[in-house]
């Protein structure tokens, strides 16, 4: 059972305004990914229980020598800058938590020094919008880092640790940086044909459960990356010394030619009141296995009513009020329509939600996939008592190599270098049995020419069938 004075998450995040509703307005669909893994992330801290969230950003004011401090009582943030003046974020400061961190970089020859009467960076106020969005509320210690050697960024993080362990409560940490600036020709720090490789290191260290790899990437392809966030995942790996990882990448994209990583470095959830054993806990446990049974019934039923109502009258129904709680997430999906002897008869879906709910995803996509898939004629009245439906619920997507794919459990995305065509392939399909076959079917349905450069993704995917 964890402490109750403990850091219970670490985690990385990125900052570009254009990810805030008020900000990229439409633009926002080229972030989607972004916000998506925002969402999860909250999820994730909400979960731990912590009661304060740290960040650091690499666009707080810098001191050469020292690190940096936002005071309080309270820490404010808006987008006026970005021509959105209404969105902002704002906090109270965990004072304590704060007094205890520079006692603490003290003790190892560390500075902290308090800034006082600034708004918070966009690097801070991005995170921290989308923190309270998505329903965290607590303290915040809002930090920037230095130009001090990367050593010190990883003392200064277990000064950190030390600090948390004396507050008497739970915190969480999250590293506020975006990756490569360089990844396009039109990259707004210009165009650098190796700054891939620095993201891909991160990503693979991230997902092989090896963060600390990150530490030794190679300092000049680092700086050819024209990278932001390398010294605040310095400060966290620094925190998470000596912890049994869990490491997670949640979301990586680059569609303006800079790199956002959204990712868990660690992570302890807090255990329900009474302890593991306890007759509560075995109560909850019994009431969530009946919930997920609610949700895969409900799932399936929602994509039948759909396309009943539709080809019967077509109308499309309004969100039902007694759906499951976990239809109100946001998630792309697949809905597939085959008869009782199995062949298929429509398939249409979504790899990144474009709705508010997975429910509105789910009649949308089921509706398209009655009437819409150019490969069969509409659904008609007459054949409805002889169709059964699935539905496959993906995970946000994530960046990875030919090697890190199993068909039978991931699902593919392929792009072509420009990310202009785009070819997906759901989990577990009959006929394929190798990640090379997967890859190469998936490419011809995406038009891509053979032997062509290719960005690969992976989802999870989870059928809910009649």
């Amino acid at each position: 059972m964890a402490n109750a004075s403990t850091l219970v998450f670490a985690g990385i995040a990125p900052h570009p305004p254009i990810m805030v509703p008020e900000v990229g307005r439409e633009a926002t669909a080229e972030v989607r990914k972004s916000i998506d893994g925002m969402a999860n992330l909250t999820q994730r801290i909400i979960d731990s229980g912590a009661e304060t969230v740290i960040l650091i950003s690499p666009h707080a004011p810098l001191e050469p020598a020292a690190f940096v401090a936002y005071d309080g009582p309270q820490l404010f943030g808006d987008f006026a800058k970005f021509r959105a003046p209404t969105a902002t974020a704002h906090a109270e400061l965990d004072d304590d938590l704060l007094n205890e961190i520079t006692r603490s970089a003290a003790a190892d020859n560390l500075i902290v020094m308090r800034i006082h009467g600034q708004d918070l960076d966009h690097g801070t106020a991005v995170p921290l919008y989308f923190l309270q969005r998505n329903g965290w509320s607590g303290k915040v210690v809002a930090l920037g880092y230095s130009f001090l050697p990367n050593e010190d960024h990883l003392r200064f993080g277990k000064c950190i640790t030390s600090a948390i362990a004396k507050v008497g409560r739970r915190v969480a940490f999250v590293a506020s940086g975006d990756l490569s600036h360089r990844l396009k020709p039109d990259a707004p720090a210009g165009y650098n044909p190796n700054a891939h490789l620095f993201d891909e290191e991160v990503v693979e260290a991230i997902r092989s459960g090896a963060p600390d790899q990150i530490v030794n990437i190679d300092q000049d392809l680092r700086r050819a990356a024209g990278e932001c966030g390398y010294r605040s995942m310095l400060v966290a790996l620094g925190m998470i010394q000596g912890a049994n990882k869990s490491t997670e990448v949640i979301s990586y994209e680059a569609p303006f030619g800079v790199g956002y990583l959204v990712a868990q470095l660690f992570s302890e959830p807090a255990e329900p009141a009474g302890g593991p054993s306890s007759s509560a806990d075995s109560t909850s446990k019994q009431t969530q296995a009946a919930s997920a049974q609610d949700v895969a019934n409900a799932i399936p039923a929602l994509a039948r009513q759909t396309i009943e109502t539709f080809v019967n009258t077509g109308s499309m129904i309004d969100v039902p009020d007694d759906l499951p709680e976990e239809l109100n997430a946001r998630a792309g999906c697949f809905v597939s329509i085959k008869t009782h002897d199995g062949q298929l008869r429509g398939c249409i879906g979504t790899i990144e939600p474009v709705t508010d709910t997975l429910a509105e995803e789910i009649i949308a996509n089921a509706i398209s996939a009655a009437t819409r898939d150019p490969r069969f004629r509409p659904v008609r009245r007459d054949e409805l008592p002889r169709l059964k439906y699935s539905v496959d619920v993906l995970s946000a997507p994530e960046f990875c190599m030919i090697e890190d794919l199993d068909p039978n459990i991931y699902g593919v995305i392929v792009e072509d270098e420009k990310q202009l065509q785009r070819g997906l392939l759901l989990p577990n399909l009959e006929g394929i049995r190798t990640a090379t076959e997967q890859v190469e079917i998936a490419s011809r349905k995406a038009g891509i020419t053979p032997g062509a450069n290719l960005r690969i993704s992976r989802f999870r995917a989870e059928r809910f069938p009649e």
